[in-house]
């Protein structure tokens, strides 16, 4: 996309801002730009370059009173969209465990990824989509009172916008005479809309993706954009980019015969000029701990040939699977991270922070109203909250204003009309003093007179000293902050730009580590050397694939894109017996790896003598044995390195990877491998 970009500026002589570029995250927008201006050596602040709902946004910004929005309104981050649904659901007197916030917030989003307003939904005598309706249509007045967006309404918004404006619609389809989309797979039905909408005989669009890396149709990705691309614009041409520069041949062999049991491809085969590489390797350990113990001596005999641990993925189908590898690592010294978690922008302390900001920019955002009301805590409580929403509700205006017609009134008691009294004026002398500073330095303001900095310092430990230091950290990213659209100010600006940066999977630059994701996480990285855990049916895949044809497709492109992720080696591995999510199962290996041609793989024999009866699956005709006897014998007196000291009460399987569980002082009953333990 980037050289196409820089063909049409340097060759066809198209101006830079006649494009209209679009990725899916802020991750690649900015590498966009970046490899742009480092290609042409022009600046790219005149482009529109940026993500579905970074441009959605410009684009809102700009007409914001022809899309019917207040000129300062506010993005809604995840977090305060799901505020704001649980007060609109206890307001409806509505059953909270029944009705939960975190349904009704997917409901909404998905109906507006779909192009739906509450309007458009027909219950039609369903229970449940009459209530999710009545929810919708109080939350879409509560945005509407409060000039408030979520991050699916930005998407809405602007295609609404172009649809009810044709004079605003045909400005932009002049304007843009390419469009170009990045990862077109991921598309959901709004955005593939909006891209329709814009789209004339007069301009060209170039869309590249990949139908086989379609992950994520549980959040609205609908594969089919990529066929109906085809027939919407039958004159379109298709060019398949079949060469890899990745992964060596085996690894791609594997990949395209796996991914060739899915059916209504568009049908492509990967290829490589480089060596075929190793076979992969397939690990069958008798349970998880096994499993994970095997795991870390390949990470060990890596390391120990000179490379590096953040070189190496362990990739697994559940969240719930890194517990008992977390453990693994920790008990042999080897330094791991857990990709993903928390983001900087969703953390608490950083969102109380940015809800003073965005208090001070809009003393119509009731999100953040009720996020800092009382936090830190100053003497206002539920009840004064629930007058103000009532009195809010009564007169439909915002928070901030029944605040200041109840003080006018003097409608509660004189403590309760002091405490919310100072409020206020801590909100409007925040900005008063703030209005002339540069950016970090009202950040920086704001963190001290909130209190929050006094607040967090009150958290003994490592968790308060962590709070401080993302506190700080807010300062820093606003001292660094470089606006690129003047249309806001640079407070508002940096509001937005947190909000859409919220959800996104950022990551620190890594120590030397060994990474650990979900196949999900891993979509777009590369390594070295990959081990994929839980290669069982019922775990990956998933046991809720495997009743719907569809999922079980989705879960089988899923396992390509762990496959394509590696570069030199790849493991499979899998347990004969899990305990997972609080129960023990048992499981035959996963349907994918037998999908793969036996001339790809090899599979990973001890060679020992048999001491367990002989499990079959298509990689026996042994079973997994040691080479002699545990060194443990029931009531022996043994040692480890976290747990201290206590009794050996059972055993399983021989050798030093037997499973031993032991009745320790200090925790209990636990089950471990025999190589942690030690003779006491």
């Amino acid at each position: 996309l980037v050289h196409r970009i820089a063909w049409l500026i340097q060759v066809e002589h198209l101006y830079p801002s006649s494009i209209l570029a679009v990725t899916f995250t802020n991750k690649a927008a900015a590498e966009m730009r970046g490899r742009i201006e480092s290609l042409l050596g022009i600046s790219t602040q005149g482009m529109w370059v940026g993500t579905f709902h970074g441009l959605a946004h410009k684009l809102l910004r700009m007409h914001s009173q022809d899309a019917g929005l207040p000129e300062n309104f506010q993005v809604l981050d995840s977090d305060d969209q799901y505020r704001l649904i649980r007060r609109i659901i206890r307001e409806l007197n509505l059953d909270e465990d029944q009705w939960q916030p975190k349904q009704a917030q997917w409901f909404i989003s998905a109906e507006k990824d779909e192009g739906k307003r509450a309007k458009d939904i027909h219950p039609k005598g369903d229970v449940y989509l009459k209530t999710m309706k009545s929810i919708y249509e109080a939350y879409e007045a509560a945005c509407l009172q409060g000039g408030l967006v979520d991050f699916a309404e930005l998407l809405l918004r602007a295609y609404e916008l172009w649809k009810n404006n044709p004079a605003v619609l045909e400005h932009y389809q002049k304007r843009f005479k390419h469009i170009l989309v990045d990862e077109f797979q991921d598309t959901n039905g709004i955005q593939y809309a909006w891209l329709k909408l814009i789209k004339t005989p007069e301009n060209f669009i170039t869309a590249v993706g990949d139908d086989d890396q379609s992950i994520y149709g549980w959040r609205g990705a609908k594969i089919e954009n990529l066929q109906h691309l085809l027939t919407d614009f039958p004159d379109i041409q298709t060019v398949r980019l079949e060469q890899n520069y990745r992964s060596t041949g085996n690894i791609l062999n594997a990949a395209n015969a796996l991914i060739a049991n899915n059916f209504g491809r568009l049908g492509k085969n990967l290829w490589t000029a480089d060596a075929e590489g190793d076979l992969i390797q397939v690990y069958q350990g008798f349970n998880e701990l096994d499993e994970a113990r095997f795991i870390v001596s390949m990470v060990k005999q890596w390391f120990d040939r000179g490379n590096k641990r953040s070189e190496v993925a362990i990739l697994y189908r559940s969240n719930a699977q890194s517990r008992v590898l977390e453990e693994a690592f920790i008990q042999a010294g080897i330094p791991y991270r857990v990709y993903g978690g928390l983001r900087f922008f969703e953390r608490a302390e950083i969102k109380d922070a940015l809800a003073y900001m965005r208090l001070m920019t809009s003393h119509s955002d009731d999100a953040a109203f009720e996020r800092i009301i009382n936090t830190p805590t100053r003497g206002i409580g539920d009840t004064t909250v629930e007058s103000l929403r009532e009195h809010a509700r009564n007169y439909k205006i915002s928070l901030w204003q029944a605040s200041i017609e109840i003080l006018d009134q003097k409608l509660l008691s004189g403590r309760a009309l002091t405490a919310l009294q100072n409020f206020i004026d801590l909100i409007v002398q925040m900005r008063k003093i703030t209005k002339e500073f540069e950016l970090g330095l009202a950040a920086e303001h704001v963190i001290e007179v909130s209190g929050l900095i006094n607040h967090y310092r009150k958290e003994k430990g490592e968790k308060g000293r962590a709070r401080i230091e993302n506190l700080q950290e807010l300062v820093t990213a606003a001292k660094q902050f470089q606006i690129e659209d003047d249309s806001m100010s640079m407070m508002q600006a940096f509001l937005s730009h947190a909000a859409l940066e919220a959800g996104e999977a950022q990551a620190d630059k890594f120590s030397d580590c060994v990474q650990m994701m979900t196949l999900h996480s891993a979509k777009g990285l590369e390594f070295p050397l990959v081990i994929m855990a839980g290669m069982e049916e019922g775990l990956f895949p998933h046991q809720m694939s495997l009743e719907e044809p569809g999922r079980l497709q989705e879960e089988r492109r899923l396992c390509y894109v762990g496959i394509t992720r590696a570069k030199q080696q790849l493991y499979f591995t899998f347990a004969e017996s899990r305990r997972l999510y609080g129960r023990e199962t048992y499981h035959k290996a996963s349907r994918f790896i037998r999908e793969i041609p036996s001339q790809y793989i090899q599979e990973i024999r001890l060679k020992s003598e048999i001491s367990r009866p002989v499990i079959a699956t298509r990689f026996s005709g042994h079973a997994l044995s040691f080479d002699h006897e545990t060194k443990f014998k029931i009531g022996d007196l043994v040692s480890h390195q976290k747990f201290g000291e206590g009794v050996v009460l059972a055993q399983e399987g021989s050798g030093e990877h037997a499973r031993i569980q032991v009745k320790f002082n200090s925790v209990g009953s636990k089950w471990l491998i025999a190589s942690f333990l030690q003779t006491a």
